[in-house]
């Protein structure tokens, strides 16, 4: 993904689990957190849930007064999900400040 640095936009993560046949995540606790490539996730922000198309989006309002704020550059973007007892944390894609 990519979006300009006065961009306020949501970066939105679709969650599947393709092993449960029951599966809702919507009241777990999920955040973000943006790296350099290749570098170890520290700084975690806060996410939220979006299941209005039928799906389950973990979403982050990023840019200007948003949840998190972005300098010019790439980002690896992650997602953890604090469930009981799980606590995944995937890695969900990249995304370019311009």
């Amino acid at each position: 993904m990519k979006m300009l640095a006065q961009s306020l936009e949501f970066v939105r993560v679709t969650v599947t689990n393709p092993d449960m046949v029951s599966f809702d995540p919507s009241g777990d606790v999920v955040q973000f957190a943006f790296v350099s490539p290749g570098k170890t996730p520290t700084t975690w922000f806060a996410g939220s849930w979006d299941t209005s198309a039928g799906t389950y989006d973990a979403k982050i309002l990023v840019g200007p007064s948003g949840t998190v704020t972005l300098s010019k550059g790439r980002y690896d973007v992650y997602l953890r999900i604090t469930d009981n007892p799980e606590i995944p944390v995937r890695l969900a894609g990249n995304l370019t400040i311009e």
